[in-house]
């Protein structure tokens, strides 16, 4: 199989066996993208507690032979404006063996019917880093656009700490 041939996958809501690859998927996530070292045992617990209650999320896996390859979490924000819930994807993370193989479509078209044929869903959102470039480009080919919002936040966890590995531009 070649990088750009598709990879076989089955997608699935995930389970709390699913916990520690979630965890491990979102440790990679945070030092690859963003350069942030995240605690396992923190991520261990919020994963934990997200798959123990579905109104905190719903990670959505893909798996090739058995193994687990790709993710991507589903939180949902109620609009009023719109009189319906956007889904907001996170945690989008592949395994780089598996990179360029169509998992994240296939997670991300998985999302948007399931999101679809619910009927109280007005649309799906992302906040991605922006140098992120090919995670953007890769949700511009999937049909989805800036918003022109920008995302502020205070951050009391204390929880992420930068690397020196940081691929942004400082």
């Amino acid at each position: 199989m070649t990088r750009n041939d598709p990879t076989p996958l089955t997608l699935r809501v995930a389970d709390p066996r699913d916990r520690d690859v979630i965890a491990e998927f979102n440790v990679r996530l945070a030092a690859e993208s963003e350069g942030k070292q995240l605690e396992p045992q923190v991520v261990r617990s919020g994963v934990e507690h997200a798959l123990a209650d579905p109104a905190r999320g719903t990670y959505y896996l893909a798996e090739c032979d058995g193994q687990v390859v790709g993710q991507t979490l589903i939180t949902r924000e109620w609009s009023d404006w719109r009189d319906g819930w956007f889904w907001w994807i996170q945690s989008v993370y592949v395994h780089p063996d598996h990179r360029g193989r169509g998992v994240y479509r296939a997670l991300h078209e998985h999302v948007e019917r399931e999101a679809r044929s619910r009927g109280d869903v007005c649309g799906l959102r992302l906040y991605v880093d922006e140098h992120n470039r090919r995670a953007i480009e890769t949700y511009v080919r999937l049909g989805m656009s800036s918003s022109g919002y920008l995302i502020y936040e205070t951050d009391w966890s204390d929880a992420i700490s930068p690397t020196s590995n940081d691929p942004r531009p400082t």
